[in-house]
C-alpha cells in the first residue's frame, strides 16, 4: 500500500468543523458546506477523503448520513467514512452509499463478533479505529476511556480481515503540537495490517517524517487542523506522497 496523504472533513450540525482532543463542547467551524470542502480536496489531487460524523460518533448511529452520501457521489476519489457505524446494517448503508471503507471503533471494543461479521461480508472494506489515550483505547466519540491497550486489541482483532487500522492520539489531536511518533512507531511495529497515523500532524516536517516509517507499516496520515488554518499546504502535502 503506497503511502497516502488524506485529508479530514467531520461534520457536525451539517458543517464542517475540527475538535481539539475530540471535544465535542471545543469545535471551531470551517466551512458551512463539508460538500463543497470534499469538492476542493478532490480537485487538490487528493486519492482518498475521510469523512466522520461526529453527531454520529456522540450518538451512537448515523446522523449526517445524507451530506455524506451526496459528498460520495459528488467526488472521484475514494471516501473512508466513520462515527457512528456501530453495526452491520448501518456499514452497509455505506458501503451500498458508495462509500469505499467504513470505519470502526466503538464496535471493536464492544461487540468484536459483529466486526467479524463485517469483514467477512465486506472484505478489504474495514478499518478500525484505534483511537487512544496513553496508549488505552478510548469509545463512543472519545467520551469512554477503557482499560483496552490499543496494540492488544489490535493484535487480537487483525486476523479478522481489517484492512487498515487508523491510529490517533487524542492527546494530540486538533492540538497543533506534532504527532506523538514513539506511539505511532510502536503501535505499527507490533502489526502486520497497515496502519494511518492522525492526530497533532501540524506541519510538513511531520508528513515527512510519517513518511519516512512507511517501512516500519505506517501507510499514510490523516491530516485535518493544520490543512484548515493554513499551517500546511495540502497540494505540498500531496506533493510528498507522489514523490
Amino acid at each position: 500500500m503506497a503511502f497516502q496523504v488524506i485529508p479530514a472533513i467531520d461534520i457536525q450540525g451539517g458543517k464542517a468543523v475540527r475538535l481539539r482532543q475530540g471535544k465535542a463542547e471545543d469545535s471551531t467551524v470551517f466551512a458551512d458546506s463539508p460538500l463543497e470542502v470534499a469538492r476542493r480536496f478532490a480537485g487538490a489531487g487528493a486519492t482518498r477523503l475521510h469523512v466522520v460524523d461526529l453527531d454520529g460518533a456522540f450518538l451512537g448511529k448515523p446522523v449526517n448520513f445524507d451530506i455524506i452520501k451526496r459528498i460520495v457521489a459528488a467526488v472521484d476519489v475514494p471516501v473512508q467514512v466513520g462515527g457512528g457505524v456501530r453495526n452491520f446494517d448501518i456499514a452497509s448503508r455505506y458501503l451500498g452509499a458508495g462509500a469505499s471503507r467504513i470505519i470502526l471503533g466503538t464496535t471493536v471494543v464492544r461487540n468484536p463478533e459483529e466486526v467479524l461479521r463485517i469483514t467477512k461480508a465486506y472484505p478489504g472494506k474495514v478499518a478500525a479505529a484505534m483511537d487512544a489515550k496513553e496508549g488505552r483505547v478510548a469509545i463512543r466519540g472519545w467520551v469512554e476511556v477503557t482499560g483496552v491497550v490499543a496494540v492488544d486489541l489490535a493484535r487480537q482483532i487483525e486476523e479478522g480481515g481489517v484492512s487498515c487500522f487508523i491510529y490517533t492520539d487524542i492527546a494530540r489531536d486538533g492540538m497543533m503540537v506534532g504527532p506523538n511518533f514513539r506511539s505511532i512507531g510502536e503501535f505499527a511495529k507490533g502489526l502486520s495490517t497497515p496502519v494511518l497515523a492522525s492526530g497533532g500532524v501540524s506541519t510538513l516536517a511531520d508528513v515527512e517524517l510519517l513518511r519516512t516509517m512507511e517501512n516500519g507499516g505506517v501507510c499514510g496520515v490523516i491530516i485535518g487542523r493544520a490543512m484548515y488554518d493554513g499551517s500546511i499546504d495540502l497540494s505540498e502535502a500531496l506533493r510528498l506522497e507522489r514523490e
